[in-house]
């Protein structure tokens, strides 16, 4: 018998070898949810009349907000010390923070939101030589908090001063001057209630050298918002007119989707109607526990 001129070979599932593997990105896994807060036993909180007083005026914005009016603000410079710590322990740490620094350093406005959604703490800081001064403590009801808005607006560059690249392009930059002038396209058409318009450069093929060049010529404003959902998401204002930047994370901080969007605030920076309603309901739960004191 003649050998078989052709070498047999076992095919099948197991049999054959990958030389690569596929290699996912990892998405986020973790998810913040509502936690009550826990509170000291009623007769703990006898006095705490200012704290109850200011959580009620928080009730009646949310309830008011929640159908779309307008949100507002309650005070709390100058709260005793009790009462200022039973209304911290009230409303926590949420998902959202957002910070607007003066470019001389010297005003800072750290903004938190609470566990209650669309209820955030402004506090507004002064640093005089080398000195750091709380100067104003408030409390706003709203689905962003107005200052992010008016600071995005100031931040825009006044007529006839955008820049504007003349002459050869820097090197490994590709794409990002269609994309400019795309995004400017947009901006000069924006109007109230118009839809997004989001350029995801996830998907696009440009250079890391695109995107600084993108930056460069969007500008960058003194609003810098951080939402921690699900992942991380960086949002931040250009000093074009309703243009933000909308990076996500996953929980490795890497980045999964980095895009620009026209808009006048982003949706991922909102506290939506359904979430001022149950954050209504919530802090009413826990005012009325605040009465049996």
């Amino acid at each position: 018998m003649k050998d078989f001129p052709i070498p047999v070979v076992a095919i099948g599932p197991g049999t054959q070898t990958e030389d690569e593997s596929l290699d996912y990105l990892p998405m986020p896994k973790d998810m913040d949810t509502y936690r009550p807060p826990v509170l000291p036993e009623p007769e703990e909180l006898a006095g705490c009349d200012a704290a109850r007083a200011a959580l009620d005026q928080v009730l009646v914005l949310l309830d008011r907000t929640a159908e779309r009016g307008p949100g507002g603000q309650v005070s709390l410079n100058a709260m005793p010390a009790a009462d200022l710590a039973l209304v911290n322990q009230i409303m926590g740490e949420g998902e959202a923070s957002a910070l607007v620094r003066e470019p001389d350093g010297e005003l800072e406005v750290r903004v938190q939101e609470a566990v209650l959604a669309g209820v955030w703490r402004l506090m507004t800081f002064r640093t005089q030589d080398g000195v750091r001064t709380l100067v104003d403590d408030v409390i706003e009801v709203g689905q962003v908090p107005a200052l992010l808005k008016a600071i995005a607006v100031d931040d825009v560059w006044p007529a006839g001063t955008m820049p504007q690249w003349v002459g050869q392009l820097p090197p490994n930059v590709q794409n990002a001057p269609m994309l400019v002038e795309e995004i400017r396209d947009q901006v000069a058409d924006w109007k109230p209630g118009k839809l997004p318009h989001v350029v995801n450069l996830t998907l696009l093929p440009v250079t890391p050298e695109d995107i600084g060049f993108l930056d460069h010529m969007l500008g960058t404003g003194r609003v810098l918002m951080l939402s921690r959902g699900y992942g991380n998401c960086r949002i931040s204002n250009t000093r074009m007119a309703n243009c933000w930047r909308v990076i996500y994370y996953n929980s490795m901080d890497k980045v999964i989707l980095n895009t620009v969007e026209v808009v006048d605030m982003p949706e991922v920076a909102m506290a939506a109607p359904e979430d001022l309603r149950d954050s209504h309901d919530r802090l009413l739960d826990l005012v009325k526990y605040l009465e049996q004191a």
